[in-house]
């Protein structure tokens, strides 16, 4: 009968099988190191995108809160304008066409138009998680929370409005109003001394009173834009320092 003998395997000691393990526990600690450093240079990039897209959304509303800011300073003027006319009927008399121009432009207000399209994205998509700078991101919250106030404003001021809009109806003949305005919208002043419908006293006066609250709510909110327009351009600045 044939016998069959078995070669001689060699029995690894266990220094080697320590040095294979520690070769294979080396191979994932070092594959998982380096996946996380490239999440990490990821996410890294991601937060500059962010963070120079919201510079750019800055840049803009510095430049619409410099434009609306110049427009209010001058909505005020033309409102103060008018309850000086508005408490001297015989001046608003001898002032036809600057009382119409002032009566129809000064309580012209358009509502801020926030750029609001990175902050935005941030919310939606959760990316806010992105910005490890605490005190950018905390900066970043507390500027636009500014605008709530303002926007509350633009409410009220609404209202007060439409309570304008009521009463002028009674004092101011619309045909002279449509002939101020050109086919663009822009508000023209007059040359041929129109008269209003009425110089009641007490309408005008209670006119002047809705024009008073209307310029509480104006100079409010302009104090409003401009410490937004400040912060505004503090932050760009902050986070072109950090992220440069």
């Amino acid at each position: 009968m044939e016998v069959h003998h078995h070669p001689n395997v060699e029995k690894k000691g266990f220094k080697e099988y320590f040095l294979e393990f520690l070769m294979i526990f080396l191979a994932v600690t070092l594959g998982f190191f380096a996946e996380n450093i490239r999440e990490h240079l990821t996410e890294k990039s991601r937060e500059n995108e962010y963070i120079k897209s919201l510079t750019t959304d800055l840049n803009d509303d510095i430049n619409n809160l410099h434009s609306i800011i110049i427009f209010e300073k001058a909505g005020m003027n033309q409102l103060d304008t008018l309850i000086d006319l508005l408490d001297h009927p015989r001046l608003a008399k001898q002032e036809g066409d600057e009382i119409y121009f002032v009566a129809r432009q000064g309580p012209r207000e358009f509502p801020f138009p926030i750029t609001s399209r990175t902050i935005d994205q941030l919310k939606s998509s959760g990316g806010f998680l992105l910005v490890r700078n605490v005190n950018a991101s905390n900066q970043i919250i507390n500027y636009y929370n500014g605008f709530s106030p303002i926007k509350l404003l633009e409410n009220n001021y609404d209202r007060e409005f439409s309570e304008y809009e009521r009463v002028a109806a009674h004092i101011f003949d619309p045909e002279i109003l449509r002939r101020q305005e050109s086919p663009t919208g822009v508000i023209t002043r007059s040359d041929d001394s129109p008269v209003l419908l009425t110089y009641d006293n007490n309408l005008l006066k209670r006119l002047a009173f809705t024009v008073v609250q209307m310029g509480g709510s104006r100079r409010y909110r302009l104090g409003l834009l401009q410490a937004q327009k400040i912060q505004a351009e503090k932050l760009k600045s902050y986070l072109q320092k950090e992220y440069q």
